[in-house]
């Protein structure tokens, strides 16, 4: 079996292969001998048996255990309560600049002795992981002196798994936590994923679909709780908090109320009675998410009630427990009239929670989506960012690649998350970028930080394809330093997954690096998205969106593209930027075309900032996307006999059928815009 998940991927980026650098394996010789721990917790014990099992692997060597420092080659791991002289001596002033979760990686020259310090046990463990991706990736560890610390308090994972064994947006096989409408029989997988997890730095996850269905609103009852607190058991081992998600309708689907009124005195006596039976079972149980009020879910709104009413009923009985309320801000309606233009999707989230900020209880946060759309390969950052002083709030991503490629194609995501956590919100003039609204550090909120709707599956690999598990990785080192560059991101990750070799390393990295471009380039045009098959999201069809049968998400027709958000001629979405952005995104001379089409409606002649008309580049960009995507194909295909067969073999497949799906991307949408607009392609290519 472990053959298997060697040579499938399924070990991802904690795939600890034998050295074979003579002078490295030398040099780490001298500091792995002894491993010294004198206190004991179940995450120290975790990461004890990560560092073990780690060095055994990569040196094949066993590390004598002790509870006391020898004279040379110790790996010593402690917290502040620990009461060794070294550990003293090596932390000198560092430990003050450590939070709940920081840690310290030092080396000592004179006893050839490596310390991993934190100020909690879970800093430990993070420290571990750390010095084991040092070790794997063969970095000299002479020298070593690292502080660290995570930047973000909260750093999520929301899993949209259903208790049938499906998933939600999943592209990657069934769930690795349900089948048959109950928990899995074999718990082993789900501590394989707390591994991963907590090699990143994940602290929290769900593990159930926000959309909850009856059997899945059945989780917090004694039916199933015994369940979820076995998996919470697995996830508090390595650091990481169990949430779920709940059905607001919870009051009358299992309490048989007959209302969900938030401030009906019997609703918020029975969640307080709910929040008391889930903490009986689960001490340490993070707290809930809820989808409320859109695309057909329950909430306040039946009532005559607010979001605020509706969060903070739950917040009240979660509070006694220090539990958190995790309130998606996805909420509009899905059945309104989108052919009328004053109708904007786009502006719902701001309209609606806007208006509240100061209303919530502190232990709400608000969870906000990247952009104000769903997820598209291009769209502008939600103006909520920043906008809420007084509310607690949450970024949320998207791993799983629903409107980029499904895991199918090869779209390498954190250059996207790194431009959005940049994006200068201008919230408290400039230097107001979204990282510093989510760390929380701009308004010094109580709770705050980053989730994302994840991409794994129970397929050996995890992730379908096996280069989409870059996006993973990339996710949780990103959250945990968003001042990382996406080029140290990626270089960890393909030498952690794939080895050192120059050539290797050099060929995915610019694969990945180049991928969102690609993928861009021969679907979605400066900034227009959605144009995909109706209810799966896969492939190519420019009017198909389920909730948009009349092409209103582009307003495409006779004479340009685009949708006017203007404040002076539209729908005024750019009004609800601070003002540097919102004359910014308003007039067409300063507007990126990147997001043209997503801030204003255009002739298909309008000169584009690179000389280029609208149409002409998005003949030339959906012929581009094709070359480009064939050349992903090709440059893997020259890692032949440098990468093992079985992976090879499988990302081969995933770049092929990239290749060739990116021609009907190319072939649909191009003759869609020609036969629309009527102009033809400059360059005389064949257009059907």
């Amino acid at each position: 079996m472990n053959a298997l998940k060697e040579n499938t991927g399924y070990e991802g980026w904690l795939r600890f292969s034998k050295l074979t650098n003579a002078n490295l394996e030398a040099e780490y010789r001298t500091f792995f001998k002894r491993l010294v721990m004198s206190e004991e917790s179940e995450i120290l014990g975790t990461a004890k048996e990560e560092l073990v099992k780690g060095i055994q692997a990569i040196l094949d060597t066993s590390l004598e255990c002790s509870d006391q420092a020898g004279q040379a080659s110790n790996i010593i791991l402690a917290t502040q309560n620990t009461k060794i002289d070294l550990v003293t001596t090596l932390v000198g002033d560092h430990s003050s600049q450590l939070n709940e979760e920081g840690y310290i990686l030092k080396t000592d020259k004179e006893t050839h002795s490596v310390l991993v310090y934190g100020k909690t046990d879970k800093g430990v463990l993070y420290g571990v992981f750390h010095l084991l991706r040092l070790v794997q990736t063969e970095v000299s560890l002479v020298d070593i002196e690292i502080v660290e610390n995570p930047k973000n308090q909260l750093r999520m994972l929301n899993h949209w798994d259903n208790m049938d064994g499906s998933i939600e947006r999943g592209y990657a096989g069934k769930s690795i936590f349900f089948e048959d409408n109950r928990f899995v029989e074999d718990f082993s997988r789900i501590k394989d994923y707390a591994r991963l997890l907590a090699s990143i730095g994940i602290n929290g996850t769900t593990i159930n679909n926000v959309n909850v269905h009856e059997v899945e609103t059945n989780l917090i009852t004694e039916e199933f709780l015994p369940d979820v607190a076995r998996v919470a058991d697995i996830f508090r081992a390595y650091g990481i908090k169990l949430f779920l998600s709940v059905n607001y309708a919870s009051t009358i689907q299992l309490g048989g109320l007959g209302t969900a009124d938030p401030l009906d005195e019997n609703v918020r006596h029975w969640w307080k009675e709910k929040a008391k039976e889930i903490y009986s079972y689960i001490p340490d149980f993070g707290g809930v998410v809820v989808k409320a009020d859109s695309e057909h879910r329950p909430g306040p709104f039946t009532y005559g009630r607010n979001h605020a009413d509706g969060s903070n009923m739950l917040a009240e009985a979660l509070e006694p427990f220090d539990g958190i309320v995790l309130w998606r801000c996805f909420v509009y309606n899905c059945l309104q009239d989108w052919r009328d233009r004053s109708i904007d999707r786009a502006r719902a989230a701001y309209d609606h929670f806007k208006p509240l900020d100061g209303q919530f209880k502190d232990n709400v946060l608000l969870q906000i989506k990247n952009g104000p759309m769903d997820f598209q390969v291009r769209e502008g950052v939600s103006p909520l960012f920043g906008a809420m002083p007084s509310t607690n709030q949450i970024l949320e991503f998207q791993i799983t690649q629903e409107y980029t490629g499904q895991q199918r194609h090869l779209c390498y995501l954190i250059p996207q998350w790194k431009e959005i956590l940049d994006f200068e919100t201008y919230a408290k003039g400039e230097g107001s970028p979204v990282k510093s609204v989510v760390d929380g550090s701009m308004y010094e909120y109580k709770y705050s930080g980053i989730t994302a709707v994840v991409n794994v599956g129970n397929d050996m690999n995890w992730t379908g394809h096996t280069l989409a598990q870059a996006n993973l990785y990339g996710y949780g080192r990103l959250i945990w330093n968003p001042d990382l560059s996406t080029e140290e991101i990626t270089n960890e990750w393909v030498k952690a997954t794939f080895g050192v070799d120059p050539q290797v390393v050099e060929t995915v990295t610019e694969m990945l690096l180049k991928s969102w471009s690609i993928y861009e380039k021969y679907t979605s045009p400066l900034g227009v998205g959605w144009m995909v098959n109706p209810n799966h999201h896969y492939g190519p069809n420019v009017d198909g969106y389920e909730y948009d049968r009349w092409g209103t998400y582009h307003f495409a027709d006779l004479q340009g593209i685009g949708v006017d958000r203007t404040v002076a001629t539209g729908t005024g979405y750019t009004g609800q930027y601070f003002p540097e952005n919102t004359s910014f995104y308003e007039s067409i001379e300063t507007c990126p075309d990147e997001l043209l089409l997503f801030f204003h409606h255009v002739p298909y002649t309008h000169q584009l900032k690179s000389g280029v008309s609208v149409i002409q580049h998005i003949y030339n960009t959906h012929f581009e996307g094709v070359e480009e995507a064939e050349e992903l194909k090709n440059r893997w295909l020259a890692l032949e006999g440098k990468v093992d067969d079985v992976r090879f073999r499988h990302v081969l497949a995933r770049q092929e059928e990239q290749a060739e799906h990116s021609k009907e991307w190319r072939d649909i949408i191009n003759t869609y815009f020609y036969r629309k607009s009527g102009i033809a392609d400059e360059l005389n290519r064949t257009i059907y």
